[in-house]
């Protein structure tokens, strides 16, 4: 009997076994993934703990896109995880920072490899951004937010804030990012003067 050209890599088997309900496959992929997850969200200030809640999510994004029928195969499953699962811990990291922590929560966590100084120069670089923000005022907090840390369109973001299009909308998105580069370099500046 000739297996069917379905089952031509791991992969196909896998995501057969899915749409056909066997959601054991999660409990091994979970497995496969694991590690690689775990390296990147200790290499970006997370912990082991963070890492299996960000796989999981991932994982869960997978089923629910086999089960409606919208995934599309476009590269291996492993790569797929990681991608999801780096995009939902970048998001997760960002709305931290945007939370503004308190001052002796600034320092708590930085990469594993980076030195003193390189952990005070990204908590002050984090600090400026945060500051700036808040500082530049709307639309351009909004354009801004919800483009870099909501991952929205321009067409999106035209939607929600009534803008003409999305031109529109990237154009005052470019003008916006100019302002606070500024921002952020007026506060490093104030910063630096002793």
């Amino acid at each position: 009997m000739q297996t069917p050209l379905f089952f031509l890599n791991d992969d196909s088997k896998l995501l057969d076994a899915l749409r056909n309900g066997n959601d054991q496959v999660l409990a091994e992929l979970f497995q496969k993934n694991r590690r690689p997850i775990i390296s990147l969200v200790l290499r970006n200030q997370g912990t082991e703990d963070d890492a299996e809640d960000i796989l999981q999510e991932a994982l869960v994004v997978l089923w629910e896109k086999i089960r409606s029928g919208s995934f599309e195969y476009q590269a291996k499953l492993s790569t797929y995880i990681y991608a999801t699962a780096k995009n939902i811990w970048f998001r997760r990291l960002a709305r931290r920072r945007r939370e503004l922590p308190a001052a002796n929560e600034a320092f708590e966590v930085a990469a594993e490899d980076a030195t003193p100084q390189e952990e005070l120069e990204e908590n002050e670089r984090v600090t400026a951004v945060q500051h700036a923000m808040e500082q530049i005022g709307n639309p351009c907090r909004d354009i801004l937010l919800l483009y870099y840390w909501e991952e929205q369109s321009m067409e999106e973001i035209a939607l929600k804030l009534g803008f003409a299009n999305a031109d529109t909308v990237k154009s005052k998105k470019y003008q916006c990012k100019k302002i606070l580069e500024r921002l952020v370099k007026k506060v490093l500046g104030g910063n630096n003067e002793q």
